[in-house]
């Protein structure tokens, strides 16, 4: 098949040619995202409901709810939250399901409750969760009047927003911050005792004065009109001249009763962006949309926004598409450094100029191949694809190197130019199929992984198999017919290696030599690796992430005190203040925010503040010091430090608990938080944090006087109707001027409660009129701050630390299981504990299951059943390397150095596999001579595997090498990966040249004597 393509070499380039102009067309194409577009099996209702408690919201919307929901198919977890004014449900399906369907079935299921919930809540919002939700950015639009906040909300609403959303690629644009105008009726209490009537007088006569007629129509002949009210209401100017009724034959009009002004609407939260208060826009993209093209055209039409619209101060902050930057310049460098190295490395042992530049053609070609079948399988470019790419483009390179230097090889032992480029290939093809597929043994058994690490191990994999099986393809090829094609016009070629080479190869054959003079030492040296690599095991710090220079910090504070949202962003702007000088910027979202896609059960007493520092020692010294001043500060205050979520935090990060308890009391029929205290005073554990369901809140208990109301003649709905006029925002109307609706507020002046209970008054049957306060009564006291329920119904739940629980499990299980006994209590336990548990195990069994498939294919390359273990002997050496080489580097084990030793195993794989196959052609030669020599058979296999294995290990090493050099987010992502490739591709390389040869050796003397 090779001679086939090498005497064709027009079909084959023009081939090539064709296949690379498909591949430009597929790149092109070729979504360009940070993560896959993962389906998530994840939903969640969010529920806003103004002025309700917990109890009212569990009881009235979420419980019905959980019941409907509860029959779903393939739900496989169902949690709810309720608080004061809003309720959310998280749904969790088994991967797998229909997320599109189940959307759907989610909206019919709350369509069918809605006569159930109340008249005046807002319709549930259905969200489905994605992963790639983060947004791509956030926009930051200030006022520079910092009072025009009600212009300022109408012009990123109705305008900017839509501008944006234009733009090819951008599916939402999600506002926080926005103010909407409203006008305000402030009652003028001791003039409405003057004129002897009650506020709801005020009500009603703009309620009459601002009637809709309907759909009246008007014929006039041949004509026909639609009829509109004339006195409709337009303004607060036209509301102020409305006239109220005080006797038969007295009118004032309401400016001369209450305040009448436009205001901005009630807000419930704030953001803050510098300490100025502004609107901010979280962008999202769409799936398919190229992210390296959008930010340039988002970028572009922000430079507009800051020429048409002067009075705003426009700035782009937190761009993700930094991450997705760093992966395609770790892509870059390692293509290019990889690249001029293997130029340096072929050129010093191979001697010639032309090797090198045919490596520099192969490279880029396979890569650029690459997306043809990206197109094909359905990639998009992410940053996990990427990783692939980069981790093939090593294997992809040793592919190339071994091709090139069997060829030159067999040109050495005089073959004409032709049969070398065949024989060549022929020689190394099933050994560099084998090795492909070993690596790929490895790869894709993690696709079955469960939960999104399957998911995104998919893409990876893929991307592997696909530029290996390129690469496969060229070597074959494409790079026998540039050999051709470089060397047929030369009329000498030159059968000797190069000095460099020489002297390498005369230390070699010492070394050789003395290895297998000294077996017993020499195997001893060699397994003293194992002790040393566990000793650094236990010595390095193990987590999901490594170590990346953070200058952004993320505080979650909630001060757990009955404050406005006024009072809470005056606190966090205060806090601010502190480490101003140290700020780049920072962004504060105080209260409920208004996002649409927000998942977060916010609280008007929280505040989500972004604080971006000049260096990363700044920001550990500052935290340290607001963490100090909120406890000094604020006794009640809860708070938690982390980092600023970007789309690694999305991918490997878990909100979940590490070990969590929760438990049903059949008994406890109120929400009682003492009697929930009294039972934790004997839990097994006494340095727990209680869950959300043992958060406590002031709240006031109001009582109506039934006898009163009785005795005087008023009726409970009066009371409870001038209650909600007198202590909150009373709607009383709206203004309709085309798209704009403009609510009509009825809103006391902010006075003492008891004060405004002594001032209101409500008017019997009679037309007496009486004090409010006289028919009601309050009392102030703790309720649980939120009530958390799952399909079972209602719970309560403590949270445990890694520290807690450490390697006790077993033993706290049973403590947790007596304590729930005595106290007649249903207990659940869940958490990261369990789930970790679980996929260290199934990872522990699909890599015994890749090992099995090494084994085979090995067998099957080889025939042999004891020749593949040699291989797999070689393995656990690479990986103690590496782990000695991440513990003098200082860095840790995580999800990176573990991708690193994944790689490095690949090429090792390679070398071992070469250098047994090369050993048994020698033997079997041997053997069909009947000499004896089976030490010469090794040495020999040696020399010949000795250029192409310490040419692919230092190509390696060097073109990995200048990662550790470089700073900034993609170095230090790639720092562990390096490391790890660089401890165990050193000692496999020694394992391949030495131990390899003894083992081997062992083995065929054993099997002789047998």
């Amino acid at each position: 098949m090779t001679r086939y393509f090498i005497e064709r070499p027009i079909a084959v380039i023009m081939t090539f040619v064709a296949l690379i102009c498909l591949s430009v067309l597929a790149w092109l194409n070729r979504p360009v995202s940070l993560l896959p577009d993962i389906d998530m099996p994840e939903m969640a209702i969010r529920i806003d409901y103004a002025n309700a408690s917990p109890e009212a919201i569990e009881n009235n919307i979420l419980k019905p709810m959980r019941e409907s929901l509860a029959t779903m198919q393939g739900l496989d977890d169902l949690q709810s939250t309720a608080s004061s004014e809003n309720g959310l449900i998280r749904l969790r399906f088994n991967y797998g399901q229909r997320m599109d369907l189940a959307f759907v079935e989610v909206n019919e299921k709350i369509d069918r409750l809605t006569d159930q919930f109340p008249a005046d809540m807002s319709r549930p919002r259905v969200i489905r969760v994605n992963y790639t939700d983060i947004p791509i950015a956030k926009l930051q639009l200030i006022p520079k009047d910092g009072d025009n906040m009600i212009e300022s909300s109408r012009l990123a609403e109705n305008v900017i927003k839509k501008r944006i959303e234009q733009i090819e690629g951008i599916s939402i644009v999600d506002l926080n911050g926005i103010v909407n105008e409203e006008i305000k009726i402030i009652p003028d209490l001791a003039a409405l005792e003057r004129a002897g009537i009650e506020i709801s007088s005020i009500s009603e006569a703009i309620k009459s004065a601002n009637q809709e007629l309907g759909g009246v129509e008007v014929k006039d002949g041949q004509y026909q009109y639609y009829m509109r009210m004339a006195s409709r209401l337009n303004n607060a100017e036209d509301i102020q001249e409305i006239p109220v009724k005080i006797s038969e034959n007295k009118y004032l009009p309401i400016k001369q009763l209450a305040t009448v002004k436009t205001a901005e609407g009630k807000v419930f939260g704030f953001h803050f962006f510098n300490q100025n208060r502004g609107i901010v826009m979280n962008i999202h993209k769409q799936p398919q949309a190229v992210m390296t093209e959008l930010m340039p055209e988002i970028e572009k039409s922000i430079e507009q926004f800051k020429r048409d619209y002067p009075s705003l101060d426009i700035s782009i902050t937190q761009d993700q598409s930094v991450f997705l930057k760093a992966g395609i310049n770790n892509l870059q460098g390692s293509l290019l450094f990889g690249g001029i190295f293997a130029f340096v490395v072929l050129f010093l042992f191979m001697g010639s100029f032309r090797l090198p530049v045919i490596m520099g053609i192969s490279l880029p070609l396979s890569l650029i191949l690459s997306f043809l079948f990206f197109e094909i399988f359905g990639l998009s470019i992410n940053i996990i694809s990427l990783s692939g790419l980069a981790l093939g483009l090593g294997m992809l390179i040793d592919n190339a190197i071994i091709v090139l230097e069997n060829i030159s090889r067999k040109r050495m032992e005089g073959l004409s130019l032709i049969d070398a480029c065949v024989a060549g290939v022929s020689e190394v093809q099933g050994a560099l199929i084998s090795s492909v597929l070993t690596t790929l043994a490895v790869f894709v058994p993690l696709i079955f992984l469960s939960g999104v690490s399957g998911v995104l191990f998919f893409d990876q994999a893929v991307s592997v198999g696909i530029i290996l099986s390129v690469s496969l393809g060229v070597s074959f090829v494409l790079l026998p017919l540039l050999y051709r094609l470089f060397f047929e016009n030369k009329a000498n070629f030159k059968k000797e290696d190069s000095r460099f080479f020489k002297s390498i190869m005369r230390g070699f054959e010492r070394s050789h030599h003395w290895t297998f003079k000294n077996k017993s030492i020499s195997f001893l040296i060699i397994v003293l690796i194992i002790p040393i690599g566990l000793v650094a095991f236990w010595n390095l710090e193990q987590k999901g992430l490594p170590a990346i220079t953070r200058t952004d910090a993320v505080l979650d504070i909630n001060w757990n005190e009955p404050i406005d949202v006024a009072e809470n962003a005056r606190r966090a702007q205060n806090l601010i203040d502190e480490v101003n000088s140290t700020l780049k910027y920072s962004e504060t979202d105080a209260g409920i925010p208004q996002y649409l896609l927000s998942l977060e059960n916010a609280e008007l007493q929280q505040s989500l503040i972004y604080l971006e520092f000049d260096s990363e020692r700044a920001k550990e010294t500052q935290l340290d010091l607001l963490e100090e001043r909120l406890k000094r500060s604020y006794p009640r205050v809860s708070f938690e430090r982390k980092n600023a979520k970007n789309a690694f935090d999305m991918l490997f990060a878990s909100e979940e608990p590490f070990f969590r308890v929760q438990w049903q009391d059949p008994n406890l029929k109120e929400a009682d938080p003492a009697a929930v205290k009294q039972k934790l005073k004997t839990f097994p554990i006494k340095d727990f944090e209680p869950g959300p369901s043992l958060q406590e809140e002031s709240s006031m208990i109001m009582n109506i006087k039934q006898q009163e109301l009785l005795k005087y003649g008023i009726s409970p709905e009066q009371i409870i109707s001038q209650l909600q006029r007198v202590l909150g925002n009373y709607k009383i109307s709206e203004l309709k001027q085309f798209a704009i609706i403009t609510p009509v507020m009825l809103e006391t002046n902010q006075k003492a409660f008891e004060d405004l209970l002594s001032i209101a008054k409500v008017k019997n049957a009679e037309g007496k009129t009486y004090e409010l306060k006289n028919f009601v009564s309050y009392d102030w006291g703790t309720r649980l701050k939120k009530i958390t329920a799952d399909v079972s119904g209602t719970y309560f739940s403590v949270s445990l630390t890694e520290d807690d629980v450490e390697n006790e499990a077993a033993q706290l299980l049973s403590g947790i299981n007596e304590w729930a006994t005595k106290n007649a209590l249903i207990q659940k336990v869940s958490g990261r504990y369990f789930s970790d548990q679980e996929n260290l195990n199934e990872l522990a069994f699909i890599l015994l299951i890749s090992v099995v498939l090494l084994y085979f294919i090995l067998s099957a390359q080889f025939e042999s059943f004891w020749q593949p273990l040699i291989v797999i002997f070689t393995l656990p050496f690479g990986i103690m390397g590496s782990v000695i080489v991440l513990w003098i580097g200082g860095s840790s084990i995580n999800i990176m150095s573990a991708i690193g030793m994944v790689v490095m195993l690949g090429i090792m794989v390679n070398d071992a596999i070469l250098k047994v196959d090369t050993m048994n052609r020698n033997v079997k030669a041997l053997e069909k001579k009947d000499k004896e020599g089976m030490y010469e058979a090794i040495f020999s296999a040696g020399i010949i595997r000795l250029k192409p294995i310490l040419m692919t290990s230092i190509t390696t090493l060097l073109a990995l090498s200048p990662v550790l050099l470089s700073g900034g987010l993609g170095a230090e992502l790639q720092k562990p990966l390096v490391l790890a490739v660089m401890g165990g591709l050193t000692i496999g390389t020694f394992t391949a040249l030495y131990f390899v040869p003894l083992i081997y050796f062992k083995f065929i003397k054993l099997k002789k004597e047998n």
